[in-house]
């Protein structure tokens, strides 16, 4: 399918061991000299203050758990610095996206997805929860294959070498109102399925499934999008559920309007607030919502670069993390695709929320672009540099002009970018090496992809 590089898949890669000068262990600060033993994608053994054993692959710098990346749309990345100039509002901005989405097929989309989930392994990234809603051909037919597009990513992904949870989604409306929902306008015809039997009998029918480097999720649009109380009974709560959630205040008022409460309370009125939750964005949670997720158990990503990009505003990261409310990251529309700037950026909006420095500690942002986000995404292992977790792992230079001096640890994400990537692993296999995909040409992808979109 279009442009491709060879296939990786997880499990099988044999026993190898590996060398850091530095690496991040958890906590404050970072440990010299690890080895990592890996057997079958799968860390065996660690080990601390040791010289390279004969035959060890180095990795120089400062590594990391692999970065998860908790929230993409990937055919957002063709409006990069198309649409970031303009004035208007999150509104206006949908607008030329679906512009963009209409001229999507399932070739074009896997070559958008093959360069940007390339992009994503060169910033350290070793899964992305991609938040899939462009499904049908541009009438809202479908395809011949009625899960084509899914399909592109997820293949795309395959061959970048990176974990994917595929997040398909619900979107039945065109928006909410005080009397109920609107129509579906015609540029959102390829988003819907029709019903929600339709959307249950589509998903069934994908063969994919949970396997290898590959997870399936849940998502329903939004409040605006989607009939919460008709959707409800069929949505498994064992699968990682997402949900647009108040990313807008035209979208709580909405709700208020229709439902009399706030679209947080609007999802745990019907048993959509659990542990499996991620609510995306969150950008204008009240207290009592902060306090409904912390009881419910649930989830919040952040996507700081693509908020402040469409000028949502600021989220309550403080007062979730306060809570209790595990946090995760996201790159969404890849403005940048960089996590280590959207852990830099939440802790900065914070600063100029409170003026006051220092509100979410570096391991703790770290932890929100590791862990927390594999977890979100459905994979119960990975996020961590330790004995049984899968050997997903990122270094970071140390001696480049943005971050010669930095001490190692975690807060390093305080000078370095996603530039300063030399290295990922993927269940033991190394995918990028020297900065740069061992088998895509992230460039030339990404720019073939363009040229599909924009003739």
């Amino acid at each position: 399918m279009g442009l491709g590089g060879r296939v990786l898949t997880a499990g099988g890669s044999g026993s190898t061991t590996w060398w850091c000068e530095w690496a991040w262990l958890g906590g404050e600060s970072a440990t010299a000299d690890v080895v990592i033993d890996v057997l079958d994608g799968r860390i065996t053994h660690i080990e601390t203050g040791h010289r390279a054993p004969p035959g060890a692959t180095r990795l120089g710098g400062l590594t990391i758990p692999a970065l998860a990346n908790g929230h993409s749309h990937a055919f957002h990345r063709v409006l990069r610095a198309r649409t970031h100039g303009g004035s208007g509002d999150f509104w206006t901005w949908r607008d030329t996206m679906y512009a963009v989405a209409q001229r999507l097929n399932p070739d074009r989309y896997h070559k958008v997805a093959l360069g940007v989930f390339a992009e994503m392994a060169e910033a350290g990234i070793g899964v992305v929860g991609e938040f899939h809603y462009v499904h049908h051909q541009p009438d809202g037919s479908r395809y011949p294959d009625a899960n084509a597009m899914g399909d592109a990513l997820v293949s795309a992904a395959t061959e970048v070498g990176i974990r994917i949870t595929l997040l398909d989604t619900l979107y039945l409306h065109g928006g909410l109102e005080a009397d109920g929902h609107t129509t579906l306008r015609p540029e959102q015809l390829r988003f819907s399925d029709g019903s929600v039997e339709a959307w249950v009998e589509r998903r069934r029918a994908w063969p994919g499934g949970d396997s290898g480097l590959v997870r399936r999720g849940v998502a329903l649009h939004s409040v605006r999008a989607v009939d919460v109380a008709r959707a409800a009974p069929f949505i498994d709560r064992d699968e990682p559920l997402h949900v647009h959630v108040s990313e807008q205040p035209a979208e709580n008022k909405a709700c208020y309007a229709a439902h009399g409460v706030s679209p947080a309370r609007h999802l745990a009125g019907h048993g959509l607030l659990g542990p499996h939750t991620t609510i995306i964005h969150g950008t204008h949670l009240t207290e009592s919502d902060v306090l409904l997720l912390a009881r419910a158990g649930a989830g919040c990503c952040f996507c700081p670069t693509t908020e402040r990009e469409l000028a949502d505003g600021i989220g309550p990261s403080l007062a979730l993390s306060g809570a209790g409310v595990p946090l995760c990251l996201g790159s969404d529309s890849h403005a940048v695709i960089d996590l280590l700037e959207e852990a830099r950026a939440l802790e900065m909006n914070q600063r100029l929320a409170t003026l006051g420095r220092g509100c979410h500690q570096s391991d703790e942002l770290l932890t929100m672009a590791t862990v927390n986000g594999y977890r979100s995404l459905g994979w119960s292992e990975g996020g961590f540099l330790k004995v049984g977790e899968v050997a997903d792992f990122a270094a970071i230079r140390l001696g480049s002009v943005r971050t010669v001096g930095t001490p190692p640890g975690p807060a390093v994400l305080f000078s370095a970018t996603a530039a300063d990537i030399t290295d990922l692993v993927v269940s033991g296999r190394r995918v990028v090496t020297d900065g740069h995909h061992r088998s895509v040409d992230t460039v030339a992808v990404l720019g073939q992809a363009h040229k599909a979109l924009y003739p």
